[in-house]
């Protein structure tokens, strides 16, 4: 029988609607609790009385202040709470609670492609960077002639992308903002599943010149890898140019071939969009258990949106594998502090209105769920915008919330992604496979085509987390080995890549 609600921890007041229908007024269960008003799914009910002041609880944890009574089998809403201060980064715990080590999962191995670099791609992909917005119209045509008259006499090769971005001209090149979405764009373009090595198309007279986005030493250089515009004679050889380019990688690129890899070459990002109140009891905690799974394995795994970590920094800087992680990641929340502070915004600004429907009420509930991704492994490092992770295990990676920016960060370590989602997102990226888990078995049943693990079964009572961390493992391992697609390969759902950018734009 589905239970009426999910309540996380013993000290919780509250509990989360799991009917899919939603509370109706007189629906009882056996521990003597009874609903007195309708409430939606996945909205919160108080499972004892709550005085005006008294803090509400859930997964353990104060979400808010209750700003007028609430009895027993009533809704809890979004308009009752008053958000609670986040948590102080002065007098913060660190390295107190470093989890054990698990036991390791030996011989854990995928299929995948072996790069010069010491690398491992997941998929065989053509990458077509771009340092300048102003040369993706031209981009993306070349690669819409290269797919259709090339790419087929070249079967190995799965894909050919064009990496464009909004950045690259009009900007403050030299402040210190503009680090950021220049090295994430640099690691991108020599991301594992293009080999490290992909074409660049330059204007010509942007700011983000091809050496300043590379180093003169690397081979991107070459002249049989850079094509510049305004060199060219005219729009049809521009695009030719390009197109003999593309045909000699596609060559070489077609002659690789997937080997046997140790689980140690994957570096999973690990992102929520359109989360709901599920989230933190369904996927995002089967999510974590799989984390655990692939660090035990060897491999990295890393959870990113700072602005979704902050009211839960607390519980994390415990885990903490030493003082230095510890203080890395404070160091991460002061920064982000600072820029919205800069920007006239706090961290209210996140939840959306797909959140609250959801029955998130803030951004601390939302928070609070959104770490559950993260498992229980030791954080064995922290790193910065735009850098590449260099170490194995369960990784902090700073980039903002958004989606879109997120993953356009994250795409500078990971060879594969996964997404969860409650309310649903089609968002897709080009350059990895994106896994998409759903809160809800109704989502899952509803994007049948769209998701690729319901881990809406943990609230019905139909499977654990454990079981569903086990198969999101399982399917990773298939994604990345190429036996399987996710959805979004499917369908080719690909988002624009968004650089993050905190400096002036001019």
């Amino acid at each position: 029988m589905t239970p009426l609600y999910i309540r996380v921890h013993l000290s919780d007041n509250t509990g989360i609607v799991v009917e899919p229908e939603g509370l109706k007024p007189g629906a009882f269960d056996d521990t003597g609790f009874t609903a007195h008003e309708a409430i939606p799914q996945s909205h919160k009910v108080a499972l004892r009385p709550i005085q005006k002041g008294e803090t509400v609880l859930r997964y353990g944890q104060v979400i808010g202040y209750a700003n007028r009574p609430i009895e027993t089998g009533f809704w809890i809403r979004e308009d009752s709470l008053d958000t609670p201060p986040p948590p102080s980064l002065d007098d913060l715990p660190i390295s107190t609670a470093v989890p054990a080590s698990l036991p390791p999962l030996e011989g854990v191995t995928f299929e995948g492609f072996q790069n010069s670099d010491g690398s491992v791609g997941t998929r065989n992909i053509l990458g077509i960077t771009t340092t300048v917005q102003c040369v993706a119209p031209t981009v993306d045509y070349a690669v819409r002639r290269i797919k259709t008259e090339i790419l087929p006499r070249f079967p190995d090769v799965e894909d050919v992308v064009a990496i464009t971005h909004g950045y690259g001209c009009g900007v403050a090149i030299d402040a210190p903002g503009a680090a950021i979405p220049i090295r994430t764009l640099k690691h991108i373009s020599t991301h594992p599943n293009l080999s490290g090595r992909p074409l660049v198309v330059s204007l010509g007279c942007e700011k983000l010149q091809p050496r300043r986005l590379f180093s003169s030493a690397l081979p991107v250089l070459e002249d049989r890898n850079l094509i510049r515009l305004q060199d060219e004679y005219g729009f049809a050889e521009s695009v030719a140019a390009i197109m003999r380019a593309a045909e000699i990688r596609l060559e070489e690129l077609d002659r690789r071939r997937r080997t046997t890899c140790s689980a140690a070459h994957l570096s999973v990002g690990l992102q929520c969009g359109g989360s709901d109140a599920f989230s933190g009891v369904t996927c995002n905690p089967a999510v974590g258990f799989a984390a655990d799974l692939l660090v035990r394995a060897g491999a990295t795994v890393f959870f990113s949106e700072v602005t979704e970590v902050r009211d839960a920094i607390h519980l994390l800087t415990p885990r903490a594998i030493n003082q230095k992680v510890g203080r890395a990641l404070i160091a991460e929340m002061k920064w982000y502090d600072n820029y919205l502070a800069n920007g006239g915004a706090d961290r209210s600004a996140n939840p959306t209105p797909g959140n609250k429907r959801g029955g998130l009420s803030n951004i601390v509930e939302k928070a609070l769920g959104s770490i559950a991704k993260a498992g229980s492994s030791a954080i064995a490092g922290v790193t910065t915008h735009g850098e590449r992770i260099k170490e194995k295990g369960l990784v902090f990676a700073a980039t903002p919330a958004s989606d879109f920016i997120c993953g356009t960060q994250q795409l500078v370590s990971m060879n594969l992604h996964v997404f969860t989602t409650g309310e649903g997102s089609p968002y897709g990226l080009a350059l990895v496979p994106v896994v998409k888990v759903s809160s809800r078995t109704a989502l899952a049943e509803k994007w049948h085509d769209l998701i690729d693990i319901d881990a809406g079964r943990i609230a019905t009572g139909k499977a654990t987390i454990e079981q569903v961390g086990w198969e999101l493992f399982r399917f990773i391992l298939d994604v990345a080995s190429g036996r399987k697609k996710t959805w979004t390969e499917h369908w080719g759902l690909h988002n624009a890549l968004v650089p993050f950018n905190p400096g002036p734009v001019t």
